[in-house]
């Protein structure tokens, strides 16, 4: 006896008016929101590439090509954009990788520990931030002045000085959003811990580090683009060119009003995004692998 195996009926293909109510219309606008993200992007690569040094001139994207503006941007004696770039990445790093620390220790401890004034203390940190750190300004300036005349590496035109503006202003608000991220972590690991004879250091460092991972790279990466794109403090805090930041030290190619040169600014702001573009990229596997990793443990 002769089986017949049945022969599969082609799919019908959808109309293109199905298709587009269906799924289509989301192509569309996600491909628009592209476009829309990447042509300032390539705007400011094209003007960094025009050797005509206005941004007129770029209308049209990559017209002209050349690099005098990169090399112009590292030969200006009066504008060391090496030093600038040096600096930024070193009040960067050190006030992400501060913020990252302290902010934990605090969390940890508004999170698992029971004392007087909890409360209280976590009602300040969000009220505190309801005030922006512009506002501060002028009292920053005093408070640096008067400081520099006892301990002149918290005065004024010292980075370290900067650095401590930076945690101060950021402390509270990385503290509360470290806060609801602990709260998530089950307390029976600690109490598991603390009968084995674990204290709370051991516990803070060996595991709970470990399962809030993502909140560390994600306060970690807004500390870092938050105080390397910061102009108006910095620009307060820091006077001599060998001491300012890229933000701080690239506006002078544009603040005069006969001698602007965009296009060697245009450099000089694609090479500013790179540290942020590469910090993003290494804390990304952290950020998405972190959640079901630490969800693992």
């Amino acid at each position: 006896m002769s089986t017949q195996t049945p022969v599969q009926q082609p799919a019908a293909r959808r109309s293109f008016g199905k298709w587009f109510a269906t799924t289509g219309w989301r192509h569309l606008i996600g491909v628009a929101l592209c476009i829309y993200a990447a042509f300032p992007l390539l705007y400011v690569l094209s003007a960094s590439l025009n050797p005509n040094g206005t941004l007129l001139s770029s209308n049209g994207l990559f017209t002209q090509l050349g690099l005098q503006s990169y090399v112009d941007l590292f030969r200006n004696e009066q504008r060391p954009f090496a030093a600038w770039f040096g600096n930024t990445l070193l009040i960067g790093l050190t006030t992400a990788a501060a913020s990252v620390f302290l902010g934990a220790l605090a969390a940890y401890s508004f999170s698992r520990m029971r004392f007087t004034g909890r409360r209280f203390g976590l009602v300040s940190l969000l009220v505190v931030q309801i005030f922006p750190q512009l506002l501060a300004v002028v009292a920053i300036f005093i408070l640096l002045t008067s400081l520099g005349d006892v301990y002149p590496a918290l005065g004024i035109d010292n980075k370290i000085a900067l650095i401590m503006v930076y945690l101060g202003g950021a402390l509270g608000v990385n503290t509360y959003l470290m806060y609801g991220f602990f709260n998530t972590i089950p307390v029976e690991i600690d109490e598991a811990a603390k009968i084995d004879g674990a204290g709370h250091a051991r516990i803070f460092f060996t595991m709970i580090l470990r399962l809030v991972a993502p909140i560390l790279a994600v306060v970690g990466l807004l500390s870092f683009i938050s105080s390397t794109s910061d102009f108006v403090i910095a620009s307060v805090v820091l006077v001599s060119p060998e001491n300012q930041t890229l933000a701080v030290g690239l506006y002078s190619y544009v603040s005069e009003e006969f001698t602007s040169n965009w296009s060697v600014f245009a450099a000089g702001a694609v090479l500013a995004a790179l540290p942020v573009m590469v910090l993003f990229l290494f804390l990304q596997k952290y950020i998405v692998g972190g959640l079901t990793a630490g969800a693992g443990k």
